[in-house]
């Protein structure tokens, strides 16, 4: 087997990063992508799965809409501080296995939860789970860029974003199959249930290497050696003389990025996040009860749901190979303000036949650009504050997750009809775009 070792392996200390510079996409690459892509598409799917089976928890319990609303958000509430708490966590003592904790927590506490006795309870336990899912956010993206070759970084990266639509089909198919049936085999109980059955996943998880990354930032120069040698399956050596490091900020602390180099970046990203966010989420969460404005009936709704998340998997698989030739800035920018505009004349739709057509269009950008942004969002901090960095990111997600659905509804309380509310969701893809153009590139960049 042909053995190739940068002449930079001859150094005596080098950035770990270099050794991703001419790495090949292998084999081993392909599997840690698997195990991430399913743990980001259960993440996706547990969130998703509340909003679809709301309305019978809110019958057996006779629930008020404010307390349907509130236990929908809960899972967001939860997962506010399980980010910031996870991703200290993640930064201390490794990504792999903070996702391993996050993801075995989270179906503990899901099980239980299908046990609930009232809405009390119920809520408590989804807020725990909110918390307990936190770790997979915070980690998944980190982590897998710092398995991957500069090359195929945004490629690859995008592809794992496309585990939220299917995660939200899975959703969808276990809603469908199950609600109707009778006793322990069906019901919103079982659905739960068999949602935290994901949490087993934690032993597949186990299975891939640590972040080579992660390691040199911890002085375990040894095994980031090995791991290196193992995800190029040879092709990459590192030699024994060698010392590999990565920025020498303070590990797994959240003051790192408020600090004179970062704060502009961390500024940035809050912004992004929160408004990207809110102008996904605001509008998907009312969807439903938006369209019937428009005289289409619940199941035609849910119909509308199931195309948004079809029209969401080409968009990902566009994003991801125009992101490798034209960079993240481009890509992200030209999604983002096509999103904009199909978002605004989904807004003033006239007919079925332009609801489906503009909504198809706005999944299609809205969620590209998401996938772009979920790959460009981690690599823009250093290795020791990456995980610390993202989560405070995904923290301001949560917030929007957790503000969005009450303000739209406070709106439409008012009187506000379905253009006049739309077009308030899309002033927040508008601060997006704006925004966005003052962040960094970091296409063909090394992780440092």
């Amino acid at each position: 087997m042909e053995v190739v070792a940068s002449a930079k392996s001859q150094e005596k200390t080098v950035e770990v990063g270099t050794f991703f510079e001419d790495m090949p996409f292998t084999k081993k690459h392909r599997f840690v992508g698997i195990a991430l892509f399913m743990a980001f598409v259960i993440e996706a799917w547990e969130m998703m799965i509340i909003i679809m089976i709301s309305g019978a928890i809110a019958a057996e319990f006779s629930l008020t809409p404010v307390q349907v609303g509130s236990l929908i958000g809960a899972i967001f509430l939860g997962m506010i501080p399980g980010t910031y708490v996870w991703g200290i966590v993640g930064d201390k003592i490794g990504r792999k296995k903070t996702i391993i904790y996050s993801l075995l927590l989270y179906g503990v506490v899901s099980a239980v939860s299908a046990f609930s006795p009232n809405y009390e309870t119920l809520y408590t336990l989804r807020l725990l789970s909110g918390f307990s899912l936190g770790g997979v956010l915070a980690c998944i993206f980190p982590y897998y860029e710092e398995m991957l070759p500069v090359k195929q970084r945004g490629k690859a990266a995008v592809f794992l974003s496309a585990g939220w639509p299917i995660g939200t089909l899975i959703a969808l198919g276990i809603t469908s199959l199950l609600m109707d049936l009778d006793g322990v085999l069906g019901g919103w109980r079982a659905i739960i249930f068999i949602s935290s059955l994901a949490g087993f996943w934690a032993f597949v998880i186990r299975k891939i290497p640590e972040s080579p990354y992660w390691l040199a930032g911890k002085g375990r120069t040894d095994e980031a050696k090995q791991i290196i040698s193992e995800l190029s399956e040879g092709k990459t050596v590192v030699s024994q003389g060698t010392e590999l490091y990565v920025s020498k900020v303070k590990q797994g602390s959240i003051f790192e990025i408020f600090k004179t180099k970062m704060i502009k970046t961390t500024a940035l990203q809050t912004i992004v996040n929160f408004c990207f966010s809110f102008g996904y989420w605001g509008l998907y969460t009312w969807i439903p009860t938006l369209l019937q404005q428009k005289g289409l009936s619940m199941g035609q709704s849910l119909g509308f749901v199931a195309l948004s998340a079809v029209a969401q998997i080409p968009g990902y698989i566009v994003a991801a190979h125009l992101t490798s030739k034209y960079g993240r800035k481009k890509v992200m920018f030209a999604f983002v303000l096509f999103a904009s505009i199909f978002g605004f004349a989904f807004a003033y739709s006239s007919s079925v036949f332009q609801l489906y057509a503009f909504n198809f269009a706005l999944g299609f950008f809205s969620l590209g650009a998401w996938g772009v942004w979920n790959t460009w969002f981690g690599e823009i901090y250093p290795t020791n504050v990456r995980g610390v960095g993202y989560s405070w990111g995904v923290g301001g997600q949560r917030w929007a997750n957790t503000v969005a659905p009450s303000l739209i509804g406070f709106v439409i309380g008012l009187g506000w009809v379905f253009g006049a509310t739309v077009s308030f969701i899309q002033v927040f893809m508008v601060i997006t775009l704006i925004t966005i153009l003052f962040i960094r590139e970091t296409e063909g960049e090394i992780l440092h």
